[in-house]
């Protein structure tokens, strides 16, 4: 019941009492291409690559940070280490292995999964989609763990363009509904993002997403905004 109220509310409400905030900022938007006859393979890490990435507010367009993300080791596990300009150094990503995430700092707080997840798409098909579940605690919290359920859906084959070129890229869509927090006030959370991978990096080009939630004593009305972000590749080698 409350996931179905919390995506009435975010599908019919939020786009009403919203719309003069976030109508005139611009979605990305790529062209649809035919599904590959051999999907590409996604570029295998190797230590010394490294992505830049531009963060935005999607509320302002305000660029609030460039954030570097370089691989620093392979093997038992795949590191990614992280700073920003302005934030400076920031949680490493961890996978176990290469598409499978351990500790994602995407997400604030930064999460340790007890059982890995999938960072794209096992397929990339269009209209393929899976539901992923499995509890996290949160880093240097490891005294208490919390549900996290990832519903994950390929949208389309897209050409699009980022400040770092041209790429080809897989959008697909999360949606993680009805998380548990670890904050013990809120209620009931809702995150959502789409992603733009482009396999010949390795990586995202494009990722924008956003979460709500409801506090004790709310009305669907009164939902909190969690950070709405996006991420642009403005390099990567």
């Amino acid at each position: 019941m409350k996931i179905d109220r919390l995506r009435i509310f975010l599908v019919s409400l939020t786009p009403i009492i919203l719309a003069g905030c976030i109508s005139a900022q611009p979605f990305p938007e790529g062209v649809n291409v035919a599904q590959p006859v051999s999907p590409p393979v996604v570029r295998a890490p190797k230590v010394g690559q490294e992505w830049v990435y531009q963060v935005r507010n999607v509320f302002n367009q305000e660029i609030l940070d460039t954030v570097t993300e370089r691989v620093v080791s392979v093997g038992s596990e795949i590191r990614i280490e992280r700073s920003g300009l302005n934030a400076g150094q920031l949680p490493d990503e961890i996978q176990s292995s290469w598409g499978i995430i351990m500790q994602d700092p995407h997400w604030n707080p930064t999460q340790i999964f007890q059982k890995g997840i999938p960072l794209w798409p096992e397929q990339f098909q269009v209209g393929w989609s899976r539901f992923y579940n499995t509890r996290y605690q949160v880093l240097n919290y490891p005294d208490a763990n919390y549900y996290w359920g990832l519903s994950m859906a390929g949208a389309a084959w897209e050409q699009i363009q980022v400040p770092a070129g041209k790429f080809l890229a897989f959008h697909y869509h999360n949606e993680m509904p009805s998380f548990e927090s670890n904050d013990v006030f809120r209620m009931t959370s809702y995150r959502q993002e789409d992603v733009w991978l482009a396999p010949e990096i390795g990586r995202w080009v494009i990722r924008r997403g956003y979460g709500r939630y409801l506090m004790l004593g709310d009305f669907w009305t009164e939902a909190h905004w969690e950070d709405y972000l996006q991420w642009e590749l403005i390099s990567w080698r």
